[in-house]
């Protein structure tokens, strides 16, 4: 049965022809027993096969068929010839119109509107029975009803089809929107793990430089100094090595993985950790925390954190070999701020925010869109006088928190 009807589906003018043929059989056999003369029943074979036409092409030329329809029956009204079977193709084609989206309404109604009419003027063309006219006013009035029932079948398939094509239409409207969400999506975790790639390997990289550099210096006279900058240097490269297997790991499965090979995201408390191994490579940083310290959301912890390693690792690549700075966290009642502050040369603090010295210049556009991420405010530049200051205001609640 399922086949049937996807055939059906397949082929519905097919399906059309084959009871075209059918009617144009039936109602052959029937102008055949008319009585009359020959030349009538000829002239009764022009509508039938007009109708078996409408019922065959209903489909494919639903209005060229509905005014085909329209002459057929003119054209039996005007020789007389008396209803036949084959005038059920009204009824058809009045049903097919009612439901074609694609015809204009005034077409639908004018279809309705002969539809209704044919019943009264076959009275009229054939005249009452004068001996009981209410009764023929009955039959013509019951046989209109029909051509509305179709008209209305018609019309509530229009209807519900449009209803689905609607649905359809915001069906793949909403895919789309979800396709360049997803897109978007994407694009901003690739821009949010190229932020904490450059993080994590600029500063960690400085600092296993400047150790190096150090080592290497005071070998020979101090090897108990050059003992601790490469242990520094080992534990630096072993840190920057568990970020980058943290962001790995999200890369791979969506989700932080928990090992002993992996450390959590960098919160507020670890960037008196961070000063502390920036201390140790050789930069004098004096931190300061004001106000009552609390939790925070995720987002801002992170925030504040890169903030903090990106201002002091541009001090120590850009700020001079005497440069020291200063930290500053003030927990207010509704967000954080942040305050880096250094007397080396701002300038080229400048041309890294340009993209000159750093060659690619991340480093404080990444912090603006880190910011930016959280609702927050960021403001950068030279400061008064000499060195460079960064200062950041950080909402409780803002963007993606």
């Amino acid at each position: 049965m399922q086949r049937f009807y996807d055939f059906l589906r397949r082929h519905p003018t097919g399906v059309d022809s084959f009871w075209a043929v059918v009617l144009f059989g039936i109602s052959t056999l029937e102008v055949a027993s008319l009585s009359g003369s020959t030349a009538h029943r000829l002239l009764a074979m022009v509508p039938v096969a007009a109708l078996s036409t409408v019922v065959a092409l209903r489909r494919k030329h639903t209005a060229a068929m509905l005014w085909l329809t329209i002459g057929a029956g003119a054209f039996q009204l005007a020789v007389g010839v008396e209803p036949l079977l084959a005038n059920l193709a009204m009824l058809v084609i009045l049903y097919t119109v009612a439901a074609a989206a694609e015809l204009p309404r005034w077409v639908s109604r004018t279809a309705l509107g002969f539809g209704v009419l044919a019943s009264p003027l076959a009275a009229v063309r054939w005249g009452f029975n004068k001996s009981d006219p209410a009764n023929d006013i009955f039959l013509t009035v019951m046989m209109m009803v029909p051509f509305a029932l179709a008209w209305v079948l018609g019309d509530s398939v229009r209807t519900r089809r449009a209803y689905f094509a609607q649905l359809e239409e915001r069906n793949r409207r909403l895919e789309k929107e979800r396709e360049a969400q997803a897109k978007v999506a994407v694009a901003a975790e690739r821009a949010r793990i190229a932020r904490e790639l450059h993080d994590v390997v600029a500063h960690n990289v400085s600092v296993m430089v400047v150790q190096a550099d150090g080592a290497a210096y005071v070998m020979d006279v101090a090897p108990e100094q050059a003992k601790e900058a490469l242990q520094t240097i080992s534990g630096t490269g072993r840190q920057a090595l568990a970020e980058m297997r943290r962001l790995l790991g999200v890369l791979r499965t969506g989700e932080p993985q928990e090992s002993e090979d992996y450390v959590p995201q960098p919160d507020v408390e670890q960037i008196e950790v961070l000063i502390e191994q920036v201390r140790q490579a050789g930069l004098t940083v004096d931190f300061q925390v004001e106000g009552t310290p609390r939790p925070l959301p995720s987002g801002v912890e992170l925030t504040a954190y890169r903030i903090v390693q990106e201002a002091l690792t541009n001090t120590r690549k850009h700020g001079g070999p005497e440069a020291e700075a200063s930290v500053r966290l003030v927990y207010f009642d509704d967000g954080l701020g942040l305050l880096v502050e250094d007397d080396g040369r701002g300038a080229a603090h400048e041309l890294y925010e340009d993209g000159g010295a750093d060659g690619a210049g991340h480093g404080l556009i990444g912090m603006r869109e880190r910011v930016g991420m959280v609702g927050g405010t960021l403001d950068a530049g030279p400061r008064p006088g000499g060195g460079f200051r960064i200062s950041a205001l950080l909402p409780l609640k803002g963007k993606g928190n």
